[in-house]
């Protein structure tokens, strides 16, 4: 391969994360309804006949669709779905920071604001059912932070020959943060109470 080949093939490439094309990709919307004693965050409870994580608490989101615009609009369609109100009661869609998981995927969230909360009709396939919280709640209490470690375990057949140190090869362990916000008797965690979090460092 010639040199002027090489570089014109970079010429024409559009950075993007690497094997970001075989990731899993998400968009959340982050609700936000105006109440008479202020803001307010929105979660969902999932179905309880969900097959993943049921009865959890999360945000309205779901995987990006090929026919999907774009994040956003995979955001949107995903919040029309499960909270049963128009494209147009929801508004300020804004993106918070993207984030990649340690199981592959790619989330973008978004906050948007429900400008019709009182039409909300929950598709019980997805949502059990929806509470809010006041926004002032979570800017004035931090979130529970606990730590998971992932143990390497290569597989058997793994050419340990190949490598120095060879078994005593010494692997870089991660560990990851796991939040956690208590609200009455409702537990928000995980990837929803990260981007909470995240969204609160935004405001404060």
């Amino acid at each position: 391969m010639e040199i002027d080949a090489v570089m014109s093939k970079l010429i024409n490439h559009t950075p993007t994360i690497m094997g970001s094309r075989h990731s899993s990709k998400y968009a959340v919307v982050l609700p936000l309804i105006q109440k008479e004693d202020g803001i307010h965050v929105l979660f969902e409870v999932r179905s309880l006949s969900l097959r993943r994580q049921p009865g959890e608490i999360c945000f309205p989101g779901g995987k990006i669709e090929s026919t999907d615009a774009d994040e956003q609009a995979a955001a949107i369609r995903e919040t029309t779905e499960e909270l049963g109100i128009s494209k147009k009661e929801i508004t300020e869609v804004l993106p918070l920071d993207f984030m990649i998981t340690p199981f592959g995927m790619i989330v973008y969230p978004f906050v948007g604001l429900i400008t019709s909360p009182e039409n909300i009709k929950l598709n019980p396939m997805e949502v059990k059912e929806i509470f809010t919280v006041p926004l002032d709640y979570f800017l004035t209490t931090d979130p529970e932070i606990y730590q998971i470690s992932f143990k390497v375990e290569p597989e058997e057949k793994f050419p340990f020959h190949l490598i120095a140190g060879g078994k005593n090869y010494h692997w870089r362990t991660r560990n990851l943060d796991e939040y956690f916000y208590l609200y009455n008797d409702k537990v928000i965690w995980g990837l929803t109470a990260k981007i909470l979090s995240h969204f609160i460092e935004i405001l404060r």
